[in-house]
């Protein structure tokens, strides 16, 4: 079944090549699907395009649809190529000729974007709570293990104390920065291009903030052309989003792998998040964050792939953009897969709380001693190089329990993690318009 059937055969393989993973992608749209089409027949009755009964029948047939995508029942039949022709073919066979009513005033340009787009806000969301529960794990580590002292390293190289709190901390104060991007994308997408059309618009009546409202969009798409036109400059501008929050896990999952390695001995994984080897008895394997790791290289590869796949593009719509969904869809899964396991591991994982008793870390403390100079009145240029000297005829001996006087912000002894939870709360935002929207408008 094609809505743009004319009464001719396509070639097989033209056909095969033409639709390509849509069939299997499309699956995921389904629900985004079902709404749009609830909010578009709603508003075709309220212009006079669709009488009362036809309308009470469409939605109840659209409830049913959505009760079967929320309990996993919903596939696309053999011989219809997409979700959308899948649910127009099952609104027809439920409702007879109201069902061929649904498509009225739309093309499937502005249908399929208006799906995508919803798709793409509800896993933003998704991404969104995820992310701030690892944040409020990582906030929570830091303050339970403010004291815990650990080496810092520049270069590979032993530099000066830090603290498990100290680390922890970065990370989440990393992530608040990553939701800037992500709100910046969300707001892209949280705009309706429902009645754009084809990209030139409709000479039906539409009511445009209708279904603006309707869907718990925040606002409209407002020129027909640019709202085909955010066709993949949106999904690039969401994936840099997610790339950000990947290259902060990323980072993450490479610390934690080389903490967790014999070593060093920061860190123990537990048991249940290891693997082992098949010839040496003894190894506990971190797959788990060397995995995080490489999919979070992956994900940051994404933004590119889109931008090479919509360059030099005119403005309308191109079949290029198909492909699209290839790239896009799975990187949330991706991504929050990620997220979900990094967060588990991060909860159990055991600290190291006597790292500094070993004699290889006494350099560490040479940047204090320093400072213990300065303070005592003594040039620092001169006090570097009495310590320095020191370190180079082998006549350095430091007191690795030494009490650690860090007062500045965001320093060891004042982590200041009440203003980086601030900082996140800040960067993210209210959904609860978005749900409601939806809830009412299937209800």
């Amino acid at each position: 079944m094609k809505l743009w059937d004319k009464g001719y055969d396509t070639d097989r393989f033209t056909e095969e090549f033409t639709i390509g993973k849509d069939k299997e992608l499309d699956v995921m749209l389904a629900k985004a699907d079902v709404l749009g089409n609830m909010a578009h027949l709603k508003m075709l009755h309220k212009i006079g395009l669709m009488d009362e009964t036809d309308l009470r029948k469409l939605e109840q047939a659209l409830r049913e649809i959505y009760a079967d995508v929320e309990k996993g029942n919903f596939k696309i039949e053999d011989g219809i190529e997409d979700v959308h022709s899948q649910i127009e073919y099952l609104l027809t066979e439920k409702c007879g000729e109201a069902g061929k009513k649904i498509h009225t005033g739309r093309s499937r340009n502005d249908q399929v974007l208006t799906d995508i787009k919803l798709f793409t806000r509800a896993e933003m969301l998704k991404v969104l709570d995820y992310t701030g529960t690892l944040f409020r794990v990582l906030l929570k580590k830091a303050e339970e293990n403010k004291a815990v002292l650990l080496p810092g390293y520049t270069h590979l190289q032993i530099a000066m104390p830090s603290s498990f709190g100290l680390w922890f901390s970065a990370y989440a104060e990393s992530l608040a920065d990553d939701l800037l991007m992500l709100k910046a994308a969300y707001d892209m997408v949280n705009t309706n291009p429902l009645g754009s059309g084809a990209g030139y618009g409709s000479s039906v009546a539409l009511d445009r903030q209708m279904t603006t409202d309707l869907l718990g969009f925040d606002d409209l798409a407002y020129n027909s052309v640019y709202a085909q036109m955010q066709r993949g400059k949106m999904e690039k501008n969401v994936l840099f989003a997610l790339a950000a929050i990947a290259t902060t896990l990323g980072k993450m999952a490479a610390d934690v792998c080389l903490f967790s390695c014999g070593n060093f001995g920061f860190i123990k994984l537990p048991d249940q998040y290891t693997t082992g080897s098949s010839i040496m008895p003894h190894k506990k394997n971190p797959d788990i964050f060397e995995l995080v790791r490489a999919k979070c290289n992956r994900l940051q590869t994404l933004p590119g792939q889109m931008a090479m796949l919509c360059a030099n593009l005119t403005s309308g719509y191109f079949r290029d953009m198909q492909l699209t969904k290839e790239i896009f869809f799975p990187a949330f899964k991706e991504l929050t897969d990620c997220l979900l396991i990094s967060t588990a591991v991060l909860q159990e994982m055991e600290l190291n709380t006597g790292i500094l008793k070993d004699e290889r870390y006494k350099y560490l403390f040479t940047v204090e001693d320093v400072n213990d100079l300065v303070t005592a009145g003594v040039p620092f240029r001169e006090a570097y190089r009495e310590i320095g000297m020191k370190v180079q005829k082998g006549a350095y001996a430091a007191d690795t329990q030494r009490t650690l006087n860090h007062t500045h912000e965001g320093s060891i002894g004042n982590l200041c993690l009440d203003r980086i939870e601030v900082k996140f709360k800040r960067h993210t935002w209210n959904y609860t318009k978005v749900l409601d929207a939806e809830k009412a408008l299937m209800d």
